[in-house]
């Protein structure tokens, strides 16, 4: 006798939270705010008009979506570069994760616990990496695979 027991597809973070409109929205909702933040506001004053769209499209692609960074932008490497000689520190890594995690609240990204988890690490990892690249003579990897993040533990969304 075999199981008839159906496979169960795990989605991806980026199909879980909504895709690319998902990713844009949160993004575009958050750089609007990041103006009037006086933390925030002096490392983004010089931002290009596409910057949302070229971190939605790295986001999206850290997480399951399609590779779009890494075709059109130079993937890792070009994000690393990014944030070169820039000196963030602990204050703004803080503020910008704080400031992403209201936004994401107030536009309905999902907030199921194994999302929220996965979603939270990877802010955390990422924001903080982007601190160690910035500091003025950091020695940075030029050849970074882009990272790739799932559901982390919990190997997928709550089930109930």
């Amino acid at each position: 006798m075999t199981d008839s027991t159906p496979a169960v597809t795990i989605p991806t973070l980026f199909e879980w939270m909504g895709g690319m409109p998902a990713l844009e929205r949160l993004f575009t909702v958050f750089y609007a705010r990041v103006p009037s933040d006086p933390v925030l506001a002096p490392v983004f004053a010089q931002m290009s008009p596409d910057h949302v769209k070229h971190v939605a499209a790295f986001v999206a692609e850290v997480f399951g979506g399609p590779k779009a960074y890494s075709e059109h932008h130079g993937g890792h490497p070009h994000m690393i570069h990014k944030h070169v000689d820039r000196a963030l520190d602990e204050t703004k890594r803080a503020r910008w994760v704080q400031l992403l995690l209201q936004c994401a609240d107030e536009i309905g990204v999902p907030s199921d616990p194994e999302f929220r988890s996965a979603l939270v690490a990877y802010l955390e990892w990422g924001t903080r990496l982007a601190v160690i690249n910035s500091q003025p003579g950091a020695d940075v990897n030029g050849d970074a695979p882009m990272p790739k993040w799932g559901w982390g533990e919990v190997k997928g969304p709550y089930q109930g």
